[in-house]
């Protein structure tokens, strides 16, 4: 289908960046629900959208592909007054109440209010807005999950150089923001 690209809000959400970073890359160990099994490998790659709604959002990142799946933790909220859902294409923690974000996330195809201060805006989409419109319309069954499984095929981080950063080679700028790229089959 695509890719979509997303700006990571490090600053504004360390530790929700940091554990997406490290569950695309496979480098935090998590709990496959299937096995029950403590796993350190990417575990967004071969995931699917579950829960798509058009003029709404589309959810994904649960290992189970039912909406029921998690890591095998749960981490607290990160609520930046900078950061609302006032635009489409913001890339927050799916969650099923205060403090209790894991591996599932969504990305708005509109603006969402109504989820101010209820789930952790984490990224914002750059590229591949016409993508994310076109997954929340796939046909779908009475609980909004797509009749035909839309893969996310992979999860690229890349680290994009700031405003004033460095040139390759020397020392991190603390304005890089990690990139999400997404291919979506």
């Amino acid at each position: 289908m695509g890719s979509i690209v997303c700006k990571l809000y490090e600053k504004e959400a360390p530790l929700t960046v940091k554990n997406f970073v490290d569950l695309s890359r496979g480098t935090k160990e998590w709990t496959d629900p299937k096995t029950g099994q403590k796993v350190k490998r990417p575990l967004y790659n071969g995931t699917i959208f579950h829960r798509v709604i058009p003029n709404f959002m589309i959810q994904g990142g649960d290992p189970l592909g039912s909406g029921m799946g998690d890591p095998g933790y749960k981490f607290r909220d990160e609520f930046s007054p900078a950061l609302k859902f006032e635009q489409p294409g913001r890339l927050a923690m799916a969650n099923s109440g205060p403090n209790t974000n894991g591996s599932q996330f969504f990305i708005t195809e509109a603006p969402t209010p109504h989820l101010n201060n209820l789930h952790t805006i984490f990224g914002q989409v750059v590229e591949g807005k016409e993508l994310v419109t076109k997954i929340a319309t796939v046909p779908r069954d009475n609980n909004d999950k797509p009749r035909t499984p839309v893969v996310i095929k992979s999860i690229q981080i890349q680290r994009v150089p700031g405003p004033g950063a460095k040139p390759e080679g020397e020392a991190e700028s603390k304005s890089a923001a990690p990139a999400k790229r997404a291919p979506v089959k």
